[in-house]
């Protein structure tokens, strides 16, 4: 005998089932199969039924939506999807597991955001009262926009530059300065006319040396003979 074969035998053997075990996990098995049956045909039914209804509803021209009766979600499903199928705006509307349900609506009166917000909020849509909410609401944002536009054409600066400066440098030095530095497109703040140097370079370099001499005149070098 080979190893394989030994090692085989020396295993336990797994247990066996009896005649009455086998014949009960046999009839749950037959169960699990009918209820699963059972569900599908019930679903099928009523995918039906919601088919006829559907068409019903379209042909009825008296009628411009339609509320079903709250269900659990996998029949909310299959409303949608029959919706979906006829073309037809279909909106769940409720709260979770107390009184969810779909509403659907001919195609031409299928709900603004405005009435689908409202439905939600368990209130009755009322086009006028819509209507005249959304007329004032335009009036108020009119009115704010008319406020804010004024408002920037009446704007009155905190402070005005000479006023400011006034006490510190004089009415008229104050004007002058406020006129000097206006925004100049090529230097900025500093007038342009402070910036030009009429001198020749022989006059700018003989300035600099006076400079330098009347330095060294002021700090005589010290004297290190001592």
């Amino acid at each position: 005998m080979d190893l394989l074969g030994s090692i085989l035998n020396s295993m336990d053997k797994p247990p066996s089932f009896s005649s009455k075990q086998r014949s009960l996990m046999k009839k749950h098995k037959e169960e699990l199969l009918r209820k699963q049956r059972e569900e599908k045909e019930k679903l099928k039914a009523f995918r039906e039924k919601i088919e006829e209804n559907i068409n019903k509803f379209l042909h009825d021209e008296s009628l411009q939506k339609q509320k079903f009766e709250p269900m659990e979600q996998v029949y909310r499903s299959i409303v949608h999807d029959v919706a979906e199928v006829a073309g037809v705006p279909a909106f769940s509307i409720g709260e979770e597991g107390v009184d969810r349900h779909v509403m659907i609506f001919k195609r031409e009166f299928t709900p603004s955001d405005d009435e689908l917000a409202a439905l939600r909020r368990g209130e009755e849509w009322d086009p006028e009262k819509a209507k005249l909410l959304a007329q004032k609401q335009e009036l108020e944002r009119k009115k704010e926009e008319e406020w804010a536009l004024n408002k920037t054409k009446d704007f009155v600066p905190n402070s005005n530059y000479r006023e400011k400066y006034e006490h510190l440098i004089g009415r008229e030095a104050a004007k002058e300065a406020a006129r000097k530095t206006q925004t100049n497109k090529l230097y900025g703040f500093v007038p342009s006319e402070n910036k030009k140097d009429v001198r020749s370079i022989e006059q700018t370099l003989a300035d600099i040396q006076s400079k330098k001499r009347q330095k060294v005149s002021h700090n005589p070098a010290p004297d290190f003979t001592e």
